[in-house]
């Protein structure tokens, strides 16, 4: 079957990689850091997020980590060495399972959601720890799609010192997975965070990524409402559950609320953090 044609609103690969390349660069020089270092799961998305990084900045300034669990897919570590091979990226394996399983005793084996989270959270431990000894900058993988259905990790797989992909839909991750030309099996596999087995992101979303970023845009960047989204097919019951979750994971997409004192302004807007870097 012929590709089919990507939709119109989707941001092509020339620009999105121009401007990242451009980012990552001003970022990581602003932070003062000499690197980046990434967890490389073997998914789609932290493929990408590689290959941006490897383009702007060079392989030798970027270390992929493989961070595998007990039950991760042996074809998720194939495919993760496969990204790193095809990137030219040092690649160091850190296995998870003990420091998981000394929280995931207390954790009842049925609550499948809070030991992927336990998982996500030893991960980003790792990062962090892995980017103080490479003086680097966590390199973030989450994208658009994600983010505005707050399928992600607090402090888990959502943390990071930057992310080339937050504002770019999974349907446009994939286009950049073509365009750097990233290995098919990563390109062709289904979504998976492969937190436990058999796990399918498309699955616990209810809805494909294709369909919900078709959604996404016309709901939050165009600002349709739920009459116009219906006369363009889509269904209103997906459309109200779809709205209703952007709105109640808008809390994930921010930073804590602080309780504003007065004579206390916020040091990231006045001459002090004017003068500071912003990917810390």
């Amino acid at each position: 079957m012929p590709a089919q044609p990507a939709p119109t609103w989707v941001l092509p690969p020339d620009l999105v990689r121009a401007r990242c390349r451009e980012f990552l660069r001003a970022e990581l020089a602003a932070s003062g850091r000499s690197s980046l270092v990434v967890g490389l799961s073997g998914g789609i998305d932290s493929a990408v997020a590689a290959a941006l990084a490897v383009e702007a900045l060079g392989p030798g300034r970027v270390c992929g980590f493989m961070l595998p669990y007990a039950t991760s897919s042996s074809a998720s570590v194939v495919d993760a060495q496969a990204v790193a091979a095809c990137l030219g990226l040092p690649l160091e394996r850190v296995d998870i399972t003990p420091m998981a399983d000394a929280f995931l005793g207390d954790v009842p084996s049925a609550e499948l959601v809070r030991r992927g989270n336990v998982m996500a959270r030893c991960r980003m431990i790792v990062l962090y720890d892995r980017s103080a000894a490479h003086d680097a900058l966590v390199l973030g993988t989450g994208n658009r799609t994600e983010g505005l259905l707050g399928y992600t990790t607090m402090y888990g797989d959502n943390a990071c010192g930057l992310n080339p992909l937050g504002q770019l839909y999974k349907t446009e991750v994939r286009l950049l997975a073509a365009d750097f030309g990233l290995p098919e099996s990563v390109r062709t596999k289904a979504p998976s965070a492969d937190l436990w087995a058999g796990q399918s992101d498309e699955d616990e979303l209810g809805v494909t990524y294709a369909e919900v970023d078709h959604l996404l845009h016309h709901l939050v960047d165009e600002g349709l409402g739920e009459r116009q989204l219906a006369s363009l097919g889509f269904a209103p019951p997906l459309v109200a559950r779809i709205a209703a979750r952007v709105r109640a994971m808008a809390f994930k997409r921010r930073l804590p609320p602080v309780a504003s004192m007065p004579g206390r302004p916020d040091p990231d807007t006045g001459p002090v953090g004017a003068g500071a870097g912003s990917a810390s």
